[in-house]
């Protein structure tokens, strides 16, 4: 296993396969967040203690197995381009922040890409696990094996009242946020996403962007996750959000179910002309591949169109990314360059997949 592996795989394996409720939740994520016992915490941490994370974790976890899982790649940001950097981003395998702001960061990744280890992101360590369609609970058996794995070497910040140690107040606690990707199509359509978003940050959770905090719901695709760490158990956390997600599920099928049946013919015509635009054009920026995309998904979903993998969505959406485009191209390209590549790129997965 290499570098080369991540970079050069499109889509994760997770990311291929059918979960549960699959239709509209692409995926499940439970990320944990620790830090190390008597050692500063990343926010405020010399360049030396940072190294010192590194050759820790390195030392300990770089040839050790877990589980199926098998051996774990250990991969250094400072031996990253720029590029390399955005593509792991892109594939939601580390965060924005620990590609561009973590001189002294790494990361440990399984095989099958369900499997992140953060070193030295806003915490010393984040354990990310992630599964396709709506698995919370698998996901946080997963981490807490892996937290558990972790702590047999080192030994975490932790406090009897407040639970564990982090650097943001709001991650006191479990350390814990749970969260699902789920493509929302219908309830954006139908206008109602504007008012269940303030209705689903009342109850203690957040509804972002594809990307997470700051990011924009491109595609129709929202992330929700808790927002509280302390004062609840981690199972309590995941079911809290299992409860909300259910609802959110109900109500989007509710919606493209109204949708079928006032607006059947005009819902089919939308489809099919998203399809036509990435199936003939020859320049198509981001935002517009994200909701023709959406349209398609939809439209599989739904029986309009056969003989297209629903996969297409998650693939494409990772493939039209400006890291994953210059990736293939072997170098920068211009933002008018990116726009031309992925039509044609989009143009020739289209084929392949009919």
């Amino acid at each position: 296993m290499s570098l080369e592996h991540f970079l050069n795989n499109e889509v994760s394996s997770w990311m291929k396969q059918e979960g549960p409720a699959s239709d509209i939740v692409l995926s499940s994520r439970v990320r944990l967040a620790r830090n190390l016992e008597e050692m500063r915490f990343p926010t405020v941490s010399s360049n030396e203690e940072a190294k010192e994370i590194v050759e820790t974790m390195r030392t300990h976890f770089s040839e050790r197995t877990f589980q199926e899982l098998g051996e774990l790649e250990f991969l250094v940001m400072e031996d990253l381009n720029a590029l390399q950097k955005r593509v792991l981003v892109e594939k939601h395998l580390i965060s924005p922040q620990l590609a561009e702001h973590s001189t002294y960061g790494a990361c440990l990744l399984s095989q099958n890409e369900e499997v992140s280890i953060m070193i030295n992101e806003e915490d010393h360590i984040r354990i990310q696990c992630l599964f396709p369609g709506l698995q919370l609970t698998e996901a946080l058996q997963l981490a807490n094996g892996l937290d558990d794995w972790l702590e047999e070497k080192i030994d975490y910040a932790f406090d009897e009242k407040r639970g564990y140690l982090t650097s943001c107040p709001t991650n006191v606690g479990t350390g814990m946020r749970a969260s699902v990707m789920m493509h929302l199509p219908a309830l954006v359509m139908t206008q109602q996403m504007n008012r269940i978003i303030p209705a689903i940050n009342q109850l203690g959770l957040v509804v972002r962007g594809i990307y997470g905090e700051g990011s924009e719901a491109l595609g129709n695709i929202f992330q929700i996750s808790n927002q509280l760490t302390l004062g609840k158990s981690e199972e309590d956390i995941v079911n809290d959000l299992l409860s909300v997600v259910q609802q959110l599920i109900a109500q989007e099928r509710s919606a493209r179910e109204a949708l079928v049946k006032t607006s059947n013919i005009q819902l089919e015509d939308r489809v099919f002309r998203s399809y036509g635009i990435l199936a003939h054009s020859r320049v198509m920026e981001t935002k517009e591949a994200a909701k023709c995309l959406s349209d398609v998904r939809l439209g599989i979903d739904l029986g309009y169109i056969e003989n297209i993998s629903r996969s297409i969505l998650n693939e494409l959406m990772i493939l039209t990314q400006p890291g994953f485009l210059q990736q293939y191209a072997g170098g920068p390209l211009r933002p008018d360059e990116r726009d031309i590549r992925r039509a044609s790129l989009i143009r020739e997965r289209l084929r392949l997949n009919i």
